[in-house]
């Protein structure tokens, strides 16, 4: 496959969300960071009413008319194009005819957002082409549009941002509220992390998303009949406790993982400043430990990759990371001991699953980069 007569290459990035899991829909804080993982869009014009598309990885080429974006709706790979395209012009900005080569180094699957990595890089590279500028920002939250209408998820804006924004060595203390974002240096001493997928498809992983978010939506929904919140993550402890008796058991179980969870993101923020590395890690066991518990996102396999991370020596702490049901986890690990810890989860795993989890090398980076050819 030639990359000959392409006049940009577009990238954006997978993510890891360092901690704050299923809180961005409802209005919380997330701490995610952006991956050297990457989805890159080669783009040129064509001169004609047509996105022309084809994978690096997929044996699939496809032509979209233009003036007939939303047919591509159900297609299974063709619908994140389409979606980008169709709301990018629908905000108002110009889309011209295009060829574009999709080459995502983001596995499919794996929890580390390449749906909005191909969104974000799709959008970068339709207004690039077209010789717009654009907002990184406004980027990531077109790509959230097209994520809900024509994936079906029913997302935050956590992943579109992080992919379309992220900053080489930093985690984003990104507020899913008001999109104020911090960016906090990932100095992390002695320790490193490390990414384990599980291997298993998360099959189930968008039903339950939105089954999740339901749930929490409800729980604001019965929450205000005595409080006056915006969102579930401005409910205090306190206030969750004072008022449990409004929800049904499996409601204030997905409420209250929200409400820690937005605690925990606090906590992480303030110890990562202040260089307290391993009082990070004990965060990211105890949002897994919420996950599992409260939330119920984890699953066997993500449950057993936690567990043998976290009886390692050399591990600070370890949870899932994603949507879950499957996909990866993130672990903080001293560096020294990386491959020694590497060895005993992989091993341990198998044993206990029976197939191989795997390993991603990866490096905090940027979101969004534009190059000419």
């Amino acid at each position: 496959m030639t990359l000959d007569n392409y006049t940009y290459k577009v990238t954006a990035a997978g993510r890891v969300n360092i901690i704050g899991e299923h809180v961005d829909y409802c209005g919380g804080k997330v701490m995610p960071c952006a991956l050297s993982l990457k989805c890159a869009v080669y783009v040129r014009a064509n001169g004609q009413d047509r996105i022309n598309a084809e994978w690096t990885t997929l044996d699939e080429k496809v032509s979209l008319e233009l003036n007939d974006l939303y047919a591509y709706k159900a297609h299974s790979y063709a619908k994140y194009i389409a979606g980008s395209a169709y709301f990018w012009r629908q905000a108002g900005h110009k889309v011209v005819g295009c060829d574009i080569l999709v080459d995502c180094k983001v596995p499919f699957g794996s929890g580390l957002s390449s749906s909005a990595a191909i969104e974000v890089s799709v959008i970068a590279a339709l207004a690039t082409v077209a010789g717009e500028p654009f907002d990184k920002a406004e980027v990531a939250q077109i790509a959230q549009k097209a994520e809900i209408e024509f994936a079906g998820v029913n997302c935050g804006i956590m992943d579109q941002y992080a992919s379309a924004c992220g900053r080489k060595n930093h985690a984003m203390l990104l507020d899913c509220k008001s999109l104020d974002c911090e960016y906090v240096p990932m100095e992390l001493g002695k320790y490193s992390l490390v990414l384990i997928d599980s291997c298993k498809p998360h099959s189930l992983a968008e039903s339950k998303y939105n089954e999740r978010r339901a749930e929490t939506e409800e729980a604001l929904r019965l929450l205000r009949q005595k409080s006056d919140v915006s969102c579930l993550a401005d409910v205090s402890p306190s206030q969750l406790e004072d008022n449990k008796d409004l929800l049904p058991a499996i409601i204030y179980k997905r409420a209250k993982h929200v409400v820690d969870e937005c605690e925990r993101v606090r906590f992480t923020s303030v110890a990562l400043k202040n260089g307290y590395i391993a009082a990070v890690g004990a965060a990211l066991s105890a949002s897994h430990r919420s996950l599992s518990e409260n939330y119920e996102v984890t699953g066997v396999e993500l449950d057993a990759l936690a567990r043998l991370a976290q009886s390692h020596p050399a591990c600070s702490g370890s949870r899932m990371t994603g949507a879950g049901f499957g996909g990866c986890t993130v672990s903080l690990v001293e560096t020294d001991k990386i491959s020694e810890f590497e060895d005993y989860v992989l091993t341990g795993y198998k044993k206990q699953i029976g197939y191989d989890a795997k390993i991603y090398k990866a490096d905090i980076s940027d979101g969004i980069t534009v190059k000419k050819l």
